[in-house]
């Protein structure tokens, strides 16, 4: 037997993942998008999916809780689809929220995402305690202070503190312009430009999916899974 043959018989009695490359995870890929949404997945997915979403929105928490799981493993893992979520900010509370989940930068966005969903009814009662005692705003007071204090008297800073940030890392990611800036960009563009009709809405490759509120109804949209 000649060395080549040799080879090639060694070769075969390995495993057949042992010469293919190992396929990527895309649910480990996240980026910005250039209008400041994260987007989990293959950049190069032929379906996009597009989430408008909402914090104090307790149907777009019914949504994370039903589609997480799911949606990673039977659409981004495989690098068939992505999934960008976008802001559509509607109370200050919304905002506040909003600002903390970009807190750490793209690779801790779906987890804080996740956590202050999952957590909503624990922090929601206090945000309606909080606003019956303070619907008068403070003379003097800026928005990021008041931004703040909503912060720190609604239970999300302590929400925040578990995943580990300090509250000196929170007040900053609060005052951040740029995070500012594109959160309310993408709050004009959902209400204004996507004109969304609530929270959760949703867009597949651009086109808006009307009457899609839920996972089983955006799941009927989506093409068949990949994985």
């Amino acid at each position: 037997m000649n060395k080549r043959a040799f080879l090639f018989g060694l070769l075969a009695l390995l495993p057949g993942t042992a010469l293919a490359q190992q396929a990527p995870d895309w649910t480990s890929r996240i980026t910005l998008s250039p209008l400041g949404g994260h987007v989990m997945g293959n950049p190069l997915a032929p379906a996009k999916v597009v989430e408008y979403v909402s914090y104090t929105c307790n149907h777009c928490a019914a949504f994370v809780a039903e589609s997480s799981a799911p949606l990673k493993s039977g659409w981004v893992r495989g690098g068939k689809t992505s999934v960008e979520v976008r802001n559509a900010v509607r109370d200050r509370y919304d905002l506040t929220a909003a600002m903390l989940a970009r807190c750490g930068g793209p690779a801790r966005f779906f987890g804080n995402h996740e956590a202050l969903f999952a957590n909503q009814t624990a922090w929601f009662p206090q945000i309606e305690a909080y606003e019956a005692a303070n619907q008068n705003p403070i003379a003097g007071q800026s928005n990021t202070d008041v931004m703040k204090d909503i912060g720190r008297k609604t239970g999300l800073y302590a929400l925040m503190a578990k995943r580990g940030f300090k509250p000196a890392q929170l007040d900053a990611c609060i005052a951040s312009p740029a995070a500012m800036k594109q959160v309310l960009a993408m709050t004009d563009d959902a209400w204004k430009g996507v004109k969304i009709s609530g929270t959760p809405g949703f867009t597949l490759n651009g086109k808006l999916l009307a009457n899609t509120s839920t996972w089983a109804t955006l799941r009927a949209a989506l093409p068949a899974e990949a994985n």
